[in-house]
This record gives structure tokens, C-alpha cells and sequence, in this order.
């Protein structure tokens, strides 16, 4: 409220990026700032990309009436349009309902998927991995308990080598204070192979920063 209120005092726009709202898995949904807006001054992105698929490219835009005009000369200007048939089709998808029952089942679906990684956090890979909290998305985060950043990079070529593909968080860092750890995405595993992988990467953590001492 005090954003929005600074920038009505400011003669500003927030733009709210409403990033993984769809896929939250804990707590109560996050008010959007757009829904707050009173004085017309949030314009509210997001994208399909993970609701859907990333090879739709196609995203949304909720603009105040105010910008409206400025708005769509920019989009003329970057691209001119974006293909109608593709437009059409999702418009009708989401008009009859199908855009919801599909995120519904997609979210029950990733649930399964972030609590069997959350469970070998807490269990296989303890010993190297703590969770770092977060209530949503399509991954998990997790900070390593051993071992440097350099480490981390093995662990993530290692495991590329073994067919699971992890990422480390240095490459997400703004400065040199980088805490090591990886992130594990889980949107693009099919869940009967998730315990599979999950095992591969045990394997990695233990050749590059020792076995476990349970």
C-alpha cells in the first residue's frame, strides 16, 4: 500500500510482474498489487509459459487506461503483432474454462513432484543440502551445508553427465558474497523418474564433496 501510495504521489506506474502465482503450493494466496491499484497505476504482466508451455511465446499485459495509448505503440514498434491464430485459440481455451481446470491439475501435479524433492532434502541429501523456504514455483532452492562455489559447478557437471540437469545459485547472485547452493527444478521431469534423479544427484554430491557421515 505505501508502494501504490508513492506512486500516486510520484506520478509513477508499478509494473507487477506475477511471477508463479498460479503454482503456489503453501499459505494463503498474495493479494496482486493490480488488485489493490485504486488509482490506476500497476500494469500487470505474466506469461504463459509455465501455465502452458514455452514454446506458445505468449504473454499478457493489463495496462491502466491512462497508458493504454503508449502502450500499444510500443508493442507496434517491437513487433507489430503477435500471431492471431495462436491468440484466438487460447482466448477460446480460457473462455471455456479449460485454462483453469488445466492449472488446477498441473498444480496438484507439480505438489507431488516439489514434496517427493523436499522429502530428499530432508532425508538422501541432507547431509549436503538445507532447503531454502519458498512457498511456490516450479523448483526448490537449497543451500549447501559443504563445500564452495566451485564445488557446486562440479556437482552440476557431474550430474549433466548423469542426465540431471541442476543449476547453482552463484550465476543468480547481484555480488561477490555468493552463498553455495543449487537449485532443482522439477516442471520438466516426468514424476516417475523425479526419485530416480534425485538419487543420480545423491550420487554426485557424494563423489565431489565426500560421502555422508550417517
Amino acid at each position: 500500500m505505501e508502494l501504490l501510495a508513492r506512486a500516486e504521489a510520484e506520478g509513477a506506474a508499478v509494473i507487477e510482474d506475477d511471477y508463479d502465482s498460479e503454482f503456489r503450493y503453501t499459505g494463503r494466496p498474495v493479494e496482486s498489487l493490480h488488485g489493490l491499484d485504486r488509482a490506476g497505476r500497476v500494469l500487470y504482466l505474466g506469461s504463459f509459459s509455465k501455465t502452458m508451455l514455452p514454446t506458445l511465446r505468449m504473454g499478457f499485459l493489463v495496462v491502466p487506461p491512462s497508458l493504454r495509448r503508449a502502450v500499444r505503440a510500443a508493442k507496434h514498434l517491437s513487433d507489430w503483432h503477435t500471431a492471431l491464430p495462436s491468440q484466438a485459440a487460447l482466448a477460446r481455451f480460457i473462455d471455456e474454462g479449460a485454462l483453469a481446470r488445466h492449472v488446477r491439475r498441473a498444480r496438484r501435479e507439480y505438489h507431488v513432484r516439489r514434496d517427493r524433492v523436499l522429502a530428499a532434502l530432508a532425508t538422501d541429501l541432507a547431509p549436503w543440502l538445507e532447503p531454502v523456504p519458498a512457498a511456490a514455483g516450479l523448483h526448490v532452492s537449497a543451500f549447501a551445508r559443504t563445500g564452495g562455489v566451485h564445488d557446486l559447478l562440479d556437482v552440476a557437471a557431474l550430474a549433466l553427465d548423469k542426465e540431471v540437469a541442476v543449476w547453482t545459485l552463484a550465476g543468480h547472485y547481484q555480488t561477490e558474497a555468493v552463498r553455495p547452493g543449487l537449485i532443482l527444478g522439477f516442471g520438466a521431469i516426468p514424476t516417475d523418474r523425479l526419485d530416480e534423479a534425485l538419487a543420480r544427484l545423491r550420487a554426485c554430491l557424494a563423489e565431489v564433496l565426500g560421502r555422508s557421515p550417517r
